[in-house]
């Protein structure tokens, strides 16, 4: 993982929520789109520093996802101060990864 976003486990997902922008990518090794969308979210993570990057992995983590009711991935899940605001699905460039973390505001 990059210095600009972490991975954590789903017991840290209340906590790492509750404050602040942050962006969560749900993933699974596994997943091509998933490993393709990385290098992006970290060109954005490189930019954007008021955000928090995040990524959890749903294999380790079926809880969050269940609970989410993420079904398919990668998706991305935006939340500010613990309130979920937005979700997409699927590969995204960094320029419409860009617009989408700008429905904070």
């Amino acid at each position: 993982m990059s210095e600009f976003i972490k991975e954590i486990l789903e017991n840290d997902f209340e906590k790492e929520t509750s404050q602040g922008t942050v962006l969560i990518d749900f993933f699974a090794d596994w997943c091509g789109p998933c490993r393709q969308l990385t290098p992006i979210l970290e060109e954005v993570a490189r930019e954007i520093k008021e955000v928090n990057f995040i990524k959890i992995n749903i294999d380790a983590a079926q809880n969050v996802a269940a609970r989410l009711e993420i079904t398919s991935i990668p998706t991305l899940v935006l939340f500010h101060k613990g309130k979920k605001i937005d979700q997409v699905t699927g590969l995204i460039e960094a320029d419409a990864l860009k617009i989408f973390l700008t429905k904070v505001k």
